[in-house]
């Protein structure tokens, strides 16, 4: 029905009616049933409408292709474990298809993804240097001298068809562009996401009992950069109202992670895991997705120019080497008087005048004592002409 539709509209049109197909929520569901079932005769226009949505250049027809691609992955594993090849071919035509779009630019030209691995010496919204210790001087040293890692992702090969050897490449680079599009993704596409890499993992193995998955009861391969990518969606449907099937999708990741002996899975999903609160997020799944970080300053918020007991004791000590007369002097000692004071500010009332006044003296007699103790060093000057004129009679 929406080929017909979209056929008969111009191009100017195409943003309304992306708009709102995005909001046919029964035609979603439909199409979910329809990749469900391998034999169904209208998976082939189905998967066909799906290509055309996404060369089509129009963002949210891509965004809507994108968010039934875990199912169609799931659809193209499954039927690849259970050896009918035929039955796929229309969703390994729209895998191949949305790869060989991926890969290459507008012009044509290949792309090759490119990723800077942040340096523990600068701070970010996860992490403070002074909180790491003796690494942050490392990774400081090392950072000065531009010995920074970049990590590079392409180019990749295009590709006729999927085989055994080529497989995982393909749906690793397809998650990697799921990824890159998951804030866009509805609530039913993460919990495909969520419920495709449960079945992933267990199939084949005891736990799939546990998790009474029926269906296929074959082993599905899998790599270690694939799980890393469903770690990554799986990580962000924590924190968009998903909690409870992305937790069982992790453990079943790390379950799966250890019997394979990944490292690379198990140490994302173990930092995953131990990162996440004890209880459920409470999430909106309405309006914008975001994961919320503590933010603590990265520097001192007190001004330099703050006023403290030691710049207060350093302009005292300044004021007594100044060079000046005894008039100055008491001059100065007056001002300080009521500056300290905070009983009786110009300007204010005091309640007892009584013990304002009592308390002005005590203030008064305290710096008059610390000043009387203190050294004068203009005192310690004129001694030294003294002493010398001594020495000097002496000799002669």
């Amino acid at each position: 029905m929406f080929d017909k539709e979209k056929k008969t509209l111009p191009e100017t049109s195409l943003p309304n009616y992306a708009t709102n197909l995005k909001d046919k929520n029964s035609l979603v569901s439909s199409l979910y049933k329809v990749i469900q079932e391998p034999q169904s005769e209208l998976l082939e226009p189905v998967c066909h409408q799906l290509f055309e949505f996404y060369r089509s250049g129009e963002e949210q027809l891509l965004q809507f292709t994108l968010q039934f691609l875990p199912e169609l992955i799931w659809c193209y594993l499954a039927v690849s474990a259970s050896r009918n090849v035929h039955s796929s071919g229309c969703i390994e035509a729209l895998l191949l298809g949305v790869y060989n779009l991926e890969i290459v630019d507008k012009q044509g030209h290949s792309k090759v993804l490119s990723f800077t691995i942040p340096s523990l010496s600068k701070p970010s919204v996860y992490h403070e240097p002074s909180s790491i210790g003796s690494m942050a001087l490392t990774e400081s040293a090392l950072s000065q001298h531009g010995l920074s890692k970049v990590v590079y992702s392409g180019p990749h090969p295009q590709r006729e068809m999927l085989t055994a050897q080529n497989r995982f490449e393909v749906l690793t680079f397809l998650l990697l562009c799921y990824n890159a599009a998951l804030t866009y993704m509805p609530s039913v596409s993460l919990q495909s996401l969520c419920q495709i890499c449960s079945r992933i993992c267990v199939c084949g193995y005891p736990r799939q009992h546990v998790r009474k998955y029926k269906g296929i009861s074959s082993r599905i391969p899998v790599s270690s950069g694939f799980m890393v990518q469903m770690l990554t969606g799986i990580y962000f449907a924590f924190y968009n109202g998903e909690w409870d099937l992305a937790q069982k999708a992790l453990d079943d990741i790390i379950y799966r992670a250890q019997l394979e002996l990944y490292p690379e899975p198990l140490l994302v999903a173990n930092a995953i895991k131990a990162s996440l609160p004890h209880g459920p997020m409470k999430s909106n799944k309405e309006g914008t997705r975001c994961i919320q970080v503590e933010i603590t300053p990265t520097s001192s918020r007190i001004s330099r120019n703050a006023v403290t007991s030691m710049s207060i004791r350093g302009h005292r000590w300044k004021r007594h080497e100044q060079p000046d007369n005894n008039n100055d002097t008491t001059e100065l000692g007056i001002l300080v008087i009521p500056e300290i004071s905070v009983t009786n500010v110009a300007g204010e009332r005091t309640g007892n005048g009584e013990k304002g006044r009592t308390l002005g003296e005590i203030d008064a007699q305290h710096i008059q004592g610390v000043q009387e103790t203190a050294t004068d060093p203009r005192t310690e000057s004129k001694g030294l002409p003294e002493i010398r004129r001594q020495k000097s009679e002496i000799q002669n």
